[in-house]
């Protein structure tokens, strides 16, 4: 072989040396490239999936409820708003009936919690409620006299005395419907001297020394603390209300509002409940 060959030979064998090694280098790259791709690609994805499973709750929140829940509801209002900064509460109380009626109608609300389950149907008849509603607590009725009962008040049956001047929710309300349940266990007929729209209403007319007793819930005698006094009664037994809570069909915040819901059935929901007199489900 010629001088001249052989530097050609070896000038061929460096050169494929050389594509070799730029060969390797350029995969090695590729595939760095790729395992850092691969790394950032689940970490982009699971934080993404981090916030999408715990969304910052905002907005105003709108609770039609019962008026025997206004206390403990008003309560756990204020827990929710100091959990979620940015969100509020706003509650419209009364009789369930009429609240029910507001829904159907086209109101503006997240959650319903109705004081029993004939007027929540309302609510789920209508097909605005999502679910089927969770009863998260039950209440049971209780006659409520002046201050020292004065008339001396002991039985269901005493209401019946010509010279008391008796109240009593609505028929069409859950506290009216109750205590004429309770009644009718104890073969009484009672004609008050007015029915209330709600049970807040009714207790007020004792409260302002209108009426000398009312039959309303355990829970809004003791809200009323000393301006009125309780009396027990047997047949309030047959006539406990379940109450349940449920999230609205059209609500306009839903996540905020099941967040909400949440809260009045945790363990510290049914300690603000329970404490305010309700019985659990």
């Amino acid at each position: 072989m010629t001088r001249s060959a052989r530097r050609t030979r070896r000038t061929l064998q460096w050169t494929g040396v050389g594509v070799a090694a730029l060969l390797a280098l350029s995969a090695c790259s590729s595939s760095d490239d790729s395992s850092s791709d691969a790394t950032a690609t689940p970490a982009s994805a699971s934080a993404s999936a981090s916030a999408d499973a715990d969304p910052k709750l905002s907005g105003t929140v709108t609770v039609f409820a019962a008026a025997s829940l206004k206390e403990s509801f008003t309560t756990l209002g204020s827990t929710f708003e100091k959990a979620h900064p940015g969100t509020k509460v706003t509650f419209n109380f009364g009789g369930s009936d009429s609240l029910a009626a507001g829904i159907t109608q086209g109101a503006p609300a997240d959650v319903f919690a109705a004081a029993s389950a004939k007027t929540m149907a309302i609510v789920t008849d209508a097909k605005d409620a999502v679910g089927t509603p969770a009863t998260f607590v039950r209440n049971q009725l209780e006659i409520a006299t002046l201050p020292g009962n004065p008339d001396k008040v002991a039985t269901l049956k005493d209401l019946t005395d010509s010279g008391l001047k008796v109240v009593l929710c609505d028929k069409t309300v859950p506290c009216g419907a109750a205590a004429q349940k309770a009644l009718d266990a104890a073969g009484l007929k009672l004609t008050p001297v007015s029915y209330e729209q709600d049970v807040k209403s009714a207790l007020t007319k004792v409260e302002l020394k209108e009426a000398d007793a009312a039959v309303v819930y355990k829970t809004d005698v003791k809200a009323a603390g000393d301006k009125v006094e309780g009396v027990e009664f047997p047949e309030s037994a047959d006539a406990i209300n379940d109450y349940p809570i449920a999230l609205l069909k059209n609500a306009p915040n839903a996540e905020a509002a099941k967040a909400f819901i949440a809260l009045v059935q945790s363990a510290e929901g049914r300690q603000v409940l329970t404490g305010a007199g309700f019985i659990k489900p």
